[in-house]
């Protein structure tokens, strides 16, 4: 169970280091330094002083916070001998159950990585799909050692502001989830269009995975956002409206084969805590959108 801040503003030094002591991997002095800087207003003052304590320290206690992070889908990860945090965050993505040629592209990119800079690839798994994840490893090989030094530590804090929002109970937590939502409004009668199929799907360089399947109400909205609860992974990402299939519904006379049938959007997520609202606004014979707000 999550504790409180109020638990940890009132705790004594070492219950307060225990409690916090998985939020930087294998890395307790980061509590122990932050513990000084008590009590804290809010949960975003706790993960400031805790990124402080981070930026305060020498060279070898932050190299040493680095290569305490395992590497992504490597033979430790895939036997499962992680410690729970980063078992759960690499099993989110499932990154311990790839295919022998998705395990051997990441030992390739890993033992890369590893060999150009002295550190393991560190990236906040859980703001990304696996496909943003390999082309991040292409993009960041090309980069100097400083930039990867400085990217490291700052996704170092994208997963540690994650695990402590999820850790600790208390006002003005972090911004840590983004939401996807969409609109269908119907221009040729002027209304929501209620009733509208749809399919999200993420898209990458060679297939597309169905994400969720749902109908929009009657304001033309989904009951439950697309995708909520979580950080938006950044990635690309389709939503495919059946637009043919509704106007058919309304009466709508159109020659066959419709000239919108399947309606697909596709566009891209690159802010995880963000959010996203994709309308669309359409007849039998037209369609536009944009990102909305």
């Amino acid at each position: 169970m999550p504790i409180t801040l109020d638990q940890l503003n009132t705790a004594d030094r070492v219950s307060f280091v225990t409690a916090l002591s998985s939020i930087y991997e294998a890395s307790p002095w980061v509590a122990e330094r932050a513990c000084a800087a008590r009590p804290f207003a809010t949960v975003a003052d706790l993960h400031a002083a805790m990124q402080a304590a981070v930026a305060g320290a020498a060279e070898a206690e932050q190299l040493a916070l680095i290569r305490a992070h395992p590497e992504l889908a490597s033979k430790v990860a895939r036997a499962g001998n992680l410690a729970a945090e980063s078992r759960r965050e690499q099993g989110s993505l499932g990154l311990d159950r790839l295919s022998d040629e998705e395990f051997e592209l990441f030992t390739r990119s890993n033992a890369k990585y590893r060999e150009r800079f002295g550190f393991p690839f560190i990236i906040c798994v859980r703001r990304h799909t696996r496909n943003s994840i390999l082309v991040s490893f292409a993009r960041r090989l090309a980069g100097s050692r400083d930039s990867e030094y400085g990217i490291a530590l700052e996704e170092i804090g994208y997963i540690a502001r994650l695990r402590l929002s999820e850790s600790v109970d208390g006002p003005g937590k972090p911004k840590v989830y983004g939401r996807l939502s969409t609109h269908v409004l119907d221009i040729m009668h002027g209304e929501p269009a209620a009733g509208v199929s749809l399919v999200l799907k993420e898209c990458d360089a060679s297939a597309e995975g169905l994400l969720k399947e749902t109908v929009t109400n009657a304001n033309g909205r989904t009951d439950e956002p697309l995708l909520g609860g979580a950080p938006l992974r950044i990635g690309t990402y389709e939503i495919g409206f059946r637009v043919g299939d509704y106007f058919a519904a309304k009466g709508i006379a159109v020659r066959y084969p419709r000239f919108l049938d399947y309606v697909p959007v596709r566009f891209a997520i690159a802010e995880p805590e963000g959010h996203y609202h994709v309308p669309l606004l359409v007849s039998p014979w037209s369609y536009s959108t944009y990102r909305g707000s």
